[in-house]
């Protein structure tokens, strides 16, 4: 058995570096356990011809296609959404766009304002400081004074990246049209900025910044935390978190690469393993006392997960636009389709993202998927690749009982655990959300003079953004934590990730994220005194 920690922390990925660093920063001694390994930087072939063979196998946003050990195995074959995730240090940082928007005011009060999911027990105010403090450390590039947020004199730390000719030509479409749009926040540094790198505009961003330009955190927060004393332990998959006679968290059981396990005890345990890996976690953390899983006397772990149903809008003009240049997340964003509009026959709203129309392999894949293989392929290709942009549309995706995580003994990971199984099912109001935003991007194109355009609500939601499985409120008995993230059932217990989210919004939600484990150190912290600790 390790020496006890004053807190554990599981997961080294964004919430993970987050609160450890923080942590470290306060003087606080902290173990982060992580299942995955230190990213292999050799596979960020963006800078290479075969950037897009290497990420569609090695750096997959699916563990099911990687099939790493460090990976686990996520069950999905009735489910209409699959899961993104990496397992490493940085996680899914690994492969993300960088989109780092702040959720909208009218986010956090939904029932309120529409009947419909629940409110946050917290505001946009209140996260204003932490969301402040989150674009700093993440390096985001942008601009300050979107219309479409509450008026902010704070300056984000970098001017906004360049538009390029797709974000040019979308924009003045919208002007044209009356519709909001805004340069797109992203945690890519438009200049060097610490140990980043400016953006070489390449537009591989998914598949690992070979320039060290995109805000991963195993460099911007781990190699600081480690200086600072974290302990990082990689290679490490936890089996439980154990809890005492008390009721009180004690620490977690792991196993090393080698199948050796190992407890490591701790004041207090801090879960951030994603919204899939900390619902997984929780239920295998069943015992004494709570038989249908650690922190789940509301019956809610697991449940109400959201994922932001998505569709693409491809525009195609006549003339090259250069548009397989420029940053992944996207050059600008609309908004203007993003609260309830009575007469829509829905609620809620979708967030535009205008990204780059990709590299040749996708660009040539899509023609064959569409019958152009063959004669006239190299034609069609020549025309199109660089001539063309995507509207990726985000739809808010309201919390059901019935969209959850549960397990799935009869497949395994490597270890021997069970999978994480995802029961999802697209609704109708989100369906006919998509559709609406659909037709209106496809009117944005038409605007811009498009002379072909394409459009697809994706048959199985990639899943790109997984919240809400382990949902904060003030009722024990309708949320799993309270509103600084610590389970109410279990005092010493934290979650720090996007689990704890009671609704998605429609934007993207690292910087949200980051801004919840921020408050929720500040919280630990300045209650260090009276925290409950096991014996």
């Amino acid at each position: 058995m390790a020496e006890r920690a004053e807190v554990l922390v599981i997961g080294g990925g964004a919430a993970g570096a987050v609160v450890s660093l923080a942590l470290a920063q306060a003087g606080v001694k902290v173990v982060c356990l992580e299942q995955g390994g230190w990213p292999d930087r050799s596979l960020y072939r963006g800078d290479q011809a075969d950037w897009e063979l290497v990420a569609a196998k090695q750096m997959a946003f699916s563990p099911n296609v990687r099939g790493n050990p460090a990976d686990y195995p996520i069950v999905d074959d009735d489910s209409d959404a699959g899961m993104l995730m990496y397992n490493a240090v940085g996680g899914s940082t690994i492969v993300y766009n960088a989109v780092f928007p702040r959720l909208l005011p009218t986010d956090f009060r939904v029932r309120s304002l529409d009947g419909v999911g629940d409110d946050w027990p917290i505001s946009y105010d209140e996260l204003l400081p932490y969301y402040r403090e989150s674009e700093r450390q993440f390096a985001v590039s942008g601009l300050v004074g979107d219309p479409a947020y509450p008026d902010d004199d704070h300056d984000l730390p970098l001017p906004p990246l360049p538009l390029g000719n797709h974000g040019l030509r979308m924009a003045r479409a919208h002007n044209e049209l009356g519709w909001h749009w805004w340069p797109q926040p992203n945690a890519i540094p438009s200049q060097r900025y610490g140990g980043l790198n400016a953006c070489a505009q390449r537009g591989t961003c998914t598949a690992g910044c070979p320039e060290g330009a995109k805000a991963t955190v195993d460099v911007t927060h781990w190699p600081e935390a480690l200086r600072l004393g974290v302990d990082l332990r990689t290679g490490a998959r936890v089996t439980r978190v154990v809890t005492g006679p008390d009721g009180l968290a004690t620490g977690a059981e792991y196993l090393d690469r080698e199948g050796v396990l190992h407890f490591q005890a701790a004041d207090v345990c801090i879960l951030a393993a994603n919204a899939v890996g900390t619902a997984r976690l929780l239920l295998m953390s069943a015992g004494t006392g709570h038989p249908d899983g650690l922190a789940n006397s509301s019956g809610l772990v697991g449940r109400r997960l959201m994922v932001h149903p998505a569709a693409r809008v491809l525009g195609f003009f006549d003339e090259h636009i250069d548009s397989w240049q420029g940053q992944a997340g996207g050059a600008i964003t609309s908004l203007q389709f993003y609260d309830t509009v009575a007469d829509r026959g829905f609620v809620r709203g979708a967030k535009w993202t205008l990204t780059p129309g990709g590299g040749p392999v996708r660009n040539a894949l899509r023609i064959m998927d569409q019958g152009g293989w063959g004669p006239g392929h190299h034609e069609l290709f020549a025309a199109q690749f660089g001539h063309g942009a995507t509207w990726s549309v985000f739809a808010e995706d309201l919390p059901e009982d019935r969209n959850r995580v549960t397990l799935e003994t009869s497949r395994t990971d490597s270890d021997g655990l069970p999978a994480a199984r995802i029961s999802y099912k697209l609704s109708d109001n989100s369906r006919r959300l998509l559709e609406f935003n659909v037709d209106r991007a496809v009117e944005s194109f038409q605007v811009a003079r498009a002379h072909h355009v394409e459009s697809e609500i994706l048959p199985k939601m990639p899943g790109w953004h997984a919240m809400g499985t382990a949902r904060m409120g003030n009722d024990p008995g309708t949320s799993v934590v309270d509103r600084f993230g610590r389970s109410h059932d279990v005092p010493n217990l934290f979650v720090a990730d996007a689990s704890t989210f009671v609704t998605a919004g429609a934007v993207n939600p690292t910087n949200t994220l980051a801004a919840l484990a921020l408050r929720t150190v500040d919280h630990l912290l300045a209650g260090r005194r009276d925290q409950q600790v096991p014996a």
